[in-house]
């Protein structure tokens, strides 16, 4: 029967439990590695939804806002077209010469200039 040795491993013994303990520590750390660049991956992928769907938000809202812009402020109204070719300075002067003549009372002289000023 051989002797068994009693206390510290031999050489070859203490070879084997070294692999051992690397082997078991290269898986840990390899994996350990693995389940960092998923969790990184994950967290890199939600935050690029998040930043799509708050530029989305912000777009729509932009949009809303342009619309309501547009439909609360009608165009404004055209200016009021001048008169085809009247010049209202030779006008008022013929309003006053009828005046003056008697043709026009001083009533019919105001309703006229307020017509042709208005």
């Amino acid at each position: 029967m051989p002797i068994r040795r009693m206390g510290r491993p031999g050489l070859v013994g203490m070879a084997a439990r070294t692999a051992v303990v690397a082997g078991t520590a290269t898986a840990v750390s390899g994996r350990v590695a693995h389940r960092q660049q998923s969790r990184y991956a994950d967290q890199q992928a939600e935050e690029q939804a998040a930043a799509q769907q708050q530029w989305e938000a912000e777009q729509y809202q932009a949009q809303q806002a342009a619309a309501q812009q547009a439909a609360a402020a009608p165009p404004p109204p055209p200016p009021p077209a001048p008169a085809a070719g009247v010049d209202v300075v030779a006008e008022l002067q013929k309003l006053a010469a009828l005046k003056e003549q008697g043709i026009l009372s001083d009533d019919e002289f105001a309703a006229a200039k307020a017509k042709l000023l208005g």
